[in-house]
């Protein structure tokens, strides 16, 4: 992980801050290395590791991934065709985030309507419909309680709110 860049506040203290989410993060990461262990993917983002599990859940409900149960892991499907959630961004897919941090495809590529100048082409692509695209990370049984922290994981020095 990178240090966060600071900005010098009206008050004299330094603050921390990035222009995406935890959420969006985390989702990132997933659609990066899709064998990571949630307590990979919590230590690369800068979160906790209960963090994660609780930011996986709020996207697996929002319906940008699904969670699949695999022997003693899970698989998660990114669904690239999901649209943002604050009302500025709403008309845009989460794929073309996706596509602009990783090589995944977006569900426009998927139709043959998009293009992404300068950017390599997918190592996978998904075939005529926005179908999602499969990625895995540890499930919470196989991490274990040992990688939890004090004060319930809500202190990470990044700002936690905002919904992408």
């Amino acid at each position: 992980m990178t240090a966060m860049a600071t900005t010098e506040s009206g008050y004299g203290s330094p603050r921390n801050w990035t222009f995406l989410t935890n959420h969006g993060h985390v989702l990132l990461a997933i659609a990066r290395n899709p064998t990571a262990r949630l307590r990979d993917v919590a230590h690369e983002v800068g979160v906790t590791e209960r963090a994660a599990h609780a930011i996986v859940a709020d996207l697996e409900a929002g319906g940008y991934l699904s969670r699949t149960r695999v022997g003693r892991r899970n698989e998660y499907t990114i669904n690239p065709a999901g649209r943002f959630r604050h009302p500025a961004e709403a008309d845009q897919e989460v794929g073309a985030l996706l596509a602009l941090f990783t090589e995944l495809p977006t569900a426009s590529d998927a139709a043959g309507t998009g293009t992404t100048a300068g950017s390599p082409a997918p190592t996978s692509t998904t075939e005529a419909s926005p179908a999602p695209t499969s990625t895995t990370a540890a499930s919470p049984t196989e991490a274990g309680a040992s990688g939890t922290s004090g004060a319930g994981g809500a202190s990470t020095g990044k700002p936690s709110g905002g919904n992408e």
